[in-house]
């Protein structure tokens, strides 16, 4: 007697784990395994699909069909009765592993007619009903809840992906410590979006073996508003710009304080360009820059190597 396995999933989208998790746990012994191609619909009737009809065809007399639960193999009424029948001509067991129906033996008949149980019918149909309005209930829930989200401005459906001509800037931007939530709101895209363009970009999960570098983060420092000057003056690296163009200026009596997001490394690289301030190769130090260098180099300093 072999025990006869039908998995299915309604998209492409989707996966069997749910029902792998099910089965698994029924201990079901040497499984002959019918699994339909991602996306086969389940208005298509039972009887109609490539991989329920090739079950049928392999099956033999008091073999067993296992599934996890009834609405993997069918959905309304009709197609349950019908199914029934064809188990009932064949003389296969069904057996449903979850849900409403693992309680019932479906396959039990009248001794002297070889009908369907009435009880077994009634508790068919009106189970299968229930289901039926489930769905559809949530499909109309869905579509107010749209409409409503739709009256409010809301638009429906994924966030756009980043634009074609935007990519090389996300990716700059992403280099220079931008961080991703950040992106994603400057383009109006998701997070994913963000992250499906800077993918190569992204730390490998290997990287978090011992001995691994770790993956630097951007620091938010203030930096003096005199090193700040200077440092405008000063010709730089692309992500020493992007820092500087991108810093918050606060404003301290009649100076400021240039408030800097970047990694680690482009903090001390900004640290390293303003060394001058300290005098030194026949240039003068100005008490007021030197103080402001310092103060700079203090925080980085304090940064984790």
């Amino acid at each position: 007697m072999a025990n006869l396995v039908y998995k299915r999933v309604s998209t492409d989208q989707q996966s069997t784990a749910r029902q792998d998790l099910v089965l698994d746990e029924a201990g079901i012994e040497d499984p002959v395994v019918f699994e339909e191609d991602p996306g086969t619909s389940s208005r298509l009737h039972p009887l109609q699909r490539p991989k329920f009809s090739e079950l049928l065809t392999y099956a033999r007399p008091g073999d067993t069909v296992h599934i996890s639960e009834m609405f993997r193999l069918v959905r309304g009424n009709q197609h349950i009765l019908d199914v029934l029948d064809v188990l009932h001509r064949d003389r296969l067991a069904l057996r449903i592993h979850d849900g409403a129906f693992s309680a019932m033996d479906l396959t039990a008949r009248h001794p002297r007619t070889g009908e369907l149980l009435s009880t077994v019918k009634f508790m068919v149909q009106t189970l299968a009903a229930a289901g039926e309005l489930q769905r559809d209930l949530q499909r109309e829930l869905t579509y107010d809840g749209l409409r409503a989200a739709e009256a409010k401005g809301a638009k429906g459906g994924r966030r756009p992906a980043v634009a074609a001509a935007q990519t090389a800037d996300v990716r700059t931007a992403y280099l220079e410590g931008r961080s991703i939530a950040a992106l994603a709101r400057d383009h109006s895209v998701s997070r994913g979006a963000i992250r499906t363009a800077v993918a190569d970009l992204l730390p490998d999960p290997a990287a978090s073996e011992e001995g691994a570098p770790a993956l630097e983060l951007p620091v938010t420092l203030d930096m003096p508003g005199k090193v700040a000057d200077y440092l405008r003056t000063t010709e730089l690296e692309p992500a020493e710009r992007a820092a500087l163009d991108q810093g918050m200026t606060v404003r301290r009596g009649q100076g400021y304080t240039l408030r800097v997001s970047a990694v680690p490394a482009v903090h001390r690289q900004l640290l390293a360009r303003c060394q001058p301030l300290d005098g030194g190769q026949g240039l003068p130090a100005v008490p007021a820059q030197r103080k402001a260098r310092r103060e700079y180099e203090n925080r980085v300093s304090a940064l984790t190597p």
